[in-house]
């Protein structure tokens, strides 16, 4: 449907909207979701925009299924502040998952390293267990350490 009022009033944008549902043999609907855009939709490009916006759906539902159960803790309450510290504390978290996604495509010895600790949790749980008793000379040494299983440093 193309052109429908967002809202029930006279100021509602109007937008585009489709529904997408898939079944099995029997008839049993498996997936079925909508989607809403302002682009134009016809038989001519409807499929291709289901497509998309179930991998946006995919990407969406995982990376938010990560900062829940990851580590990152985003469900919880940052209500501790009495103006903008649940807003800051939620953004700098959300910055902190944008970092580690970065080195996790770019830096391969991190990646090696988050490999062998199977686990994002596992990982920091090493990285906090060998520095707090080891000095690395370097974020490399210490990845180093946990990938490929080198010898810690030596004391000073």
């Amino acid at each position: 449907m193309c052109d429908v009022p967002l809202r029930g009033d006279d100021k509602a944008i109007e937008v585009n909207w489709f529904s997408i549902e898939i079944a099995d043999a029997e008839g049993t609907v498996t997936y079925r979701n909508s989607f809403v855009t302002d682009l134009p939709v016809d038989k001519a490009n409807v499929a291709a925009m289901a497509a998309a916006g179930r991998a946006r759906w995919k990407i969406e539902n995982e990376a938010f299924n990560t900062l829940k159960t990851k580590g990152y803790n985003l469900e919880h309450n940052f209500g501790h502040g009495r103006k903008h510290l649940a807003s800051v504390l939620a953004t700098l978290n959300l910055l902190a998952f944008a970092c580690h996604t970065v080195c996790d495509l770019a830096d391969k010895t991190r990646k090696a390293a988050r490999r062998e600790q199977v686990t994002r949790q596992g990982f920091f749980h090493t990285i906090v267990a060998l520095t707090t008793y080891l000095v690395f000379p370097s974020w490399d040494h210490l990845l180093g350490t946990i990938a490929f299983a080198r010898p810690p440093p030596l004391a000073p």
